[in-house]
């Protein structure tokens, strides 16, 4: 006789099973509406996050725009100013040399008179009396050595005056190659946006570099400088309207300081130079070192990869081998070498990082090191050119001046003539 088989196991009641219906129909509701809420705010937090990105991005754009023209518009008042110096510089330098020439002219009336006195000594008896003439020679040669001596200090006075308005040229020279520079990287920035192939995340972008100014002082700065110039041309203008002529010095305390400081300045090219070609050859030392470094990274770097992708296969051998049926989940020798190599690889693997991190901080110490090497032969290179512009300078000293022909600018001091060894020419 047959009989019904039972489902063994626990039986439900049917209240039981609709309440578990209701409960999952509850959550599936419940569920839907948290879910439709999360999605309302997302979405709401999409719009407000991309209409505050676009007016930040339109404000920032604007007061790029607006920091361009604020720039330009001084670099443009620079402009003028240099012009107006750099004229006033070529008129004061010319007003010298006239000046210059008329205390020259001045030797040919004092020897007249010089001589006139001399040829009134050799008088006898009662001629030799302190006539009117005499009298009038003497005042002359007076008035001759005073109008030398005050000559002689109007010269001086034009010395320092361009002296003065170099260094007001070159304050400008550098306020306004700073603003170029200025103009040129705000420029970029505003030309960047989203697809702009160059844009990256950078380390601490925010932090405030040292030797940030306040915009006030950066407008001042300007306003001084620009001001010190008018300062400076307003002077001239009225130190050139007052000198007369001028005269040129050589004598032999001169002479002697001109040999003694050239001297000195060849010494000290020698120097210098001995000092550039050292650094040049630590420089290349340290370039074939960073290579040398950089390509042993790559080859840890390279390790690394090869290293961590044996350690997958071991792990996922192990992990496979853990689906072994019954007995067959033995720990076999397989087992006790796969663990052994997976220590073995974590712990090359610890190594190698390590090693990594070793050459990595090795590298950048390199690289500090090279940029200080450059950075110093920067300096020397600079030192070189300045004092080769010196000894061009110096050559005023002993060539005639309807002969010279300066190789440096009197007032820009500059030059195009090359270092030698290949050093970099530096304006």
């Amino acid at each position: 006789m047959t009989t019904l088989s039972v489902k063994p196991g626990q039986r439900f009641t049917l209240p039981d099973w609709h309440t578990n219906s209701h409960l999952i129909s509850a959550d599936a509701e419940r569920q839907r509406s948290a879910s439709h809420q999360v999605r309302q705010e997302a979405r709401a937090l999409r719009n407000e996050t991309n209409n505050q990105t676009k007016w930040d991005e339109h404000d920032n754009q604007t007061r790029l725009a607006e920091r361009i023209s604020s720039v330009n518009r001084w670099k443009e008042t620079l402009d003028k100013c240099l012009a107006d110096i750099d004229a006033e510089i070529d008129a004061l330098a010319k007003v010298k040399e006239a000046a210059e020439h008329a205390l020259q002219a001045k030797n040919l009336p004092l020897d007249v008179s010089i001589e006139c006195l001399t040829l009134r000594e050799s008088r006898r008896a009662i001629d030799v009396v302190r006539d009117p003439v005499e009298e009038e020679l003497h005042k002359e040669v007076k008035v001759i050595d005073k109008a030398k001596r005050q000559l002689q200090q109007r010269v001086n006075e034009a010395f320092e005056q361009l002296c003065l308005l170099q260094e007001a040229r070159q304050q400008l020279s550098c306020d306004h190659r700073c603003k170029m520079e200025a103009l040129e990287i705000d420029r970029v920035c505003l030309s960047l946006s989203v697809s702009s192939p160059n844009i990256s995340f950078k380390v601490n972008p925010t932090r405030v570099p040292d030797g940030s100014t306040a915009l006030d002082e950066w407008e001042q700065n300007s306003q001084c400088n620009k001001e010190r110039a008018e300062a400076e041309m307003k002077a001239s203008t009225e130190l050139r309207e007052a000198i007369v002529l001028a005269i040129a010095q050589t004598n032999n305390e001169l002479e002697a300081q001109r040999v003694a400081t050239e001297f000195a300045l060849r010494k000290r090219i020698r120097d210098l130079e001995k000092a550039y070609d050292e650094l040049k050859w630590q420089e290349q030392n340290s370039l074939e070192e960073i290579a040398e470094m950089e390509e042993d990274i790559r080859c840890l770097e390279e390790d690394l990869r090869r290293k961590t992708q044996d350690l997958k296969v071991a792990h996922t051998r192990l992990e496979i081998r853990t689906y072994r049926p019954n007995m067959e989940l033995c720990r076999d020798q397989v087992q006790y070498g796969l663990t052994d190599e997976v220590h073995q690889l974590e712990g090359t693997i610890r190594a190698l990082k390590q090693k990594l991190a070793e050459s990595q901080d090795a590298l950048d110490a390199l690289y500090r090191q090279l940029h200080r090497i450059q950075t110093d032969t920067g300096y020397k290179a600079s030192s070189l050119v300045l004092d080769n512009k010196c000894m061009d300078s110096r050559r005023k000293l002993v060539v005639p001046a309807e002969k010279f022909v300066p190789e440096v600018d009197t007032f820009n001091r500059t030059t195009n003539r090359a270092l030698k060894n290949g050093q970099l020419e530096l304006a």
